[in-house]
């Protein structure tokens, strides 16, 4: 049975987050161990007040998950947002000792949620400057927005040829959402050490938050299962332009990760795919 481990947010009534990235790897019948880095009821882009995991409640947290021997059987690892700079700290000493402990080479999968269009930057910057500089170089993939992936690099970038260049300057494969693409289309970029792939789907006027961490968790899950990463890449886009796709058929609120179900498992939502 494959397990993943989330250090990331949990917001009870939107999905997003590290609670939305459960729902998803479940369906891939991977099992999720969330420890969380804040409590919100719903979105703070709607001006919701979370509660940030006191850093020593956040290392018992995980050292209690460590002492039911869960470091040596991680499959998957995937970060996201972090409230406090201690508690990246924290997350990048766990990092090291899963690693140490691990029966099964876990895949560590970063997202750097550290902020985006229009507002920019929506995390202290001291943790911002913290994931860059702790969690980036444990990450076997960083999985940033377009904004956040200028924010590393110190990089402007304005064109898929430029996505690609700011992505193999980190040294680490990326697959970046958020990218542009063709005229009212949206991109995601696969990028490596020799290869970059886009994978874009026609941009829809609305769509709910989450995305991102959809695509983080998707990604991470068709890796886990043995897929290539370029596979792996194509269905993360494929799942993300399906849920937004349906969240508008069915006029939800909210991504719908749970009613579709096996549909994000294999998704058939059209994608234009571009070698760059």
């Amino acid at each position: 049975m494959p397990i993943a481990l989330i250090l990331s947010s949990f917001v009870a009534a939107t999905r997003i987050g590290g609670a939305a990235q459960q729902y998803l790897l479940a369906a891939h019948k991977i099992d999720p161990v969330l420890v969380p880095t804040s409590m919100y009821g719903r979105t703070p882009a709607k001006g919701a007040e979370g509660q940030p995991t006191d850093p020593a409640v956040f290392a018992r947290m995980l050292a209690d998950v460590e002492a039911d021997a869960l470091f040596g059987l991680v499959d998957l690892v995937i970060t996201g947002h972090f409230s406090l700079p201690e508690q990246v700290e924290i997350a990048a000493d766990a990092l090291s000792r899963i690693r140490a402990a691990s029966q099964r080479a876990p895949l560590i999968v970063v997202d750097p949620i550290l902020g985006d269009l229009p507002k920019g930057l929506y995390v202290e910057p001291e943790v911002a400057q913290a994931v860059a500089e702790r969690l980036v170089p444990l990450a076997d993939w960083i999985t940033p927005n377009l904004w956040e992936l200028g924010h590393l690099t110190g990089r402007e970038i304005e064109d898929a040829a430029s996505v690609v260049a700011a992505a193999r300057s980190l040294g680490k494969p990326a697959l970046i959402s958020s990218a542009p693409a063709g005229h009212d289309e949206i991109g995601l970029i696969y990028v490596d050490a020799d290869t970059a792939t886009l994978f874009a789907h026609p941009r829809l006027a609305t769509s709910p938050n989450g995305t991102g961490d959809l695509v983080t968790a998707s990604f991470g899950a068709g890796l886990v299962e043995g897929m290539t990463p370029l596979a792996a890449a194509e269905r993360a886009a494929r799942a993300a332009a399906e849920t937004v796709q349906a969240s508008q058929d069915w006029r939800a609120p909210e991504l719908p990760i749970v009613a579709l179900g096996q549909r994000l498992v294999r998704p058939k939502a059209k994608m234009r795919i571009e070698a760059l």
